[in-house]
């Protein structure tokens, strides 16, 4: 099945790219995109164009935070049929609930997490590809127009306790667009890619909220384009990328947070054409991607994120599935970055 998203993901672009006085079209062509391609924000085109596109962009501009002025350009209307059910959710808990029921609609490859821990609530949006992308600027992107739904809720009282980035700061030069668009300073070099909240913003009111208009968006939505159903692929993956740093991402754990016996499960997954072992492989390569970009995160550190019981065995796996060592992958990324003028580690 192909990995599609909706122009609408590249809303700005344009614009963004205009600011820099960097003509556009040499990078589209590249991803086999065109300027007239991008007027249509329902068309569909392959996830990993984009991701690709906002990359080779960033590293033509120079800028670290191409994804982030992106998302600056963006309001709740981007986010296409769903978004008159969005705004006028009582909550920000269930506005971001209806987020995640319609997700297959918007985005089906970035998948939002939202995780009480006691007082703090962490907000984490995941790509969850068959092939990884480097995908700095597209994760940015991803939470800022996360950060502006949350504030389009909210209002005056948005105010998030942190922002967590997994890889480098790009500059002091840059922390005014953090500022401006997540509302709070970031912290760089973490082990994932989220928003933290306190518990209680979640069931604060929503006060532009209109019980009226919601229910008329949802009888629209179900007449055209009802919610499609979660495939136990989708619910899996999900599941992996939870249960990995804690070591209980295994079939049984799996099994077991789904409410099923284990060759149950296995019968789904082979009803979908696929396994758990192909989906732990999926996850461990997106992760991998991501976590060795973090220079902070020693590659032992890296290993036992994603489930192996030592630097060996990660090494081995990483070497037959990228064709080279984690330490080389790291060496890669690091030589990568220091092309990028003003980047510092």
């Amino acid at each position: 099945m192909a990995e599609l998203v909706r122009v609408a993901a590249l809303t700005g672009y344009l614009e963004t790219m205009a600011g820099f006085a960097v003509d556009p079209r040499p990078l589209l062509r590249e991803q086999g995109l065109t300027g007239d391609l991008l007027v249509n924000p329902e068309r569909l085109i392959p996830v990993q164009a984009a991701i690709r596109l906002l990359e080779r962009s960033a590293a033509e501009t120079g800028c670290l935070t191409l994804g982030l002025r992106m998302a600056e350009c963006r309001s709740l209307a981007n986010l296409g049929a769903t978004s008159l059910l969005i705004a006028h959710q009582s909550t920000l808990r269930t506005a971001l609930h209806t987020l995640q029921e319609f997700r297959s609609r918007i985005n089906s490859t970035l998948v939002l997490h939202c995780d009480e821990h006691g007082s703090d609530v962490m907000l984490r949006e995941d790509f969850q590809l068959r092939r990884p992308e480097p995908s700095r600027q597209s994760t940015n992107l991803a939470l800022g127009v996360l950060a502006r739904l949350c504030r389009s809720v909210l209002g005056d009282l948005w105010a998030p306790l942190t922002v967590c980035l997994s890889h480098d700061s790009p500059g002091t030069s840059e922390s005014a667009v953090f500022l401006r668009v997540f509302n709070c300073r970031p912290q760089f070099n973490s082990e994932f890619n989220g928003i933290v909240i306190a518990a209680a913003d979640l069931d604060r009111p929503n006060l532009k909220a209109d019980d009226q208009l919601a229910a008329h968006a949802r009888q629209l939505l179900d007449a055209v384009m009802s919610p499609a159903s979660r495939s136990a692929t989708q619910d899996v993956s999900q599941l992996i990328q939870l249960l990995l740093p804690s070591g209980r991402a295994t079939i049984h754990g799996c099994a077991a947070a789904m409410g099923l016996t284990v060759r149950t499960l296995q019968r789904l997954l082979d009803a979908e054409q696929t396994s758990f072992s192909v989906l732990l492989n999926s996850a461990r390569m997106q992760l991998a991607v991501q976590y060795l970009a973090n220079h902070r995160m020693r590659i032992t550190d890296v290993a036992e994120m994603l489930g192996y019981g030592s630097i060996g065995a990660f090494t081995r796996w990483h070497a037959n599935t990228f064709g080279m060592p984690p330490s080389q992958a790291r060496a890669i990324h690091r030589q990568r970055n220091d092309e990028v003028p003003g980047h510092r580690h």
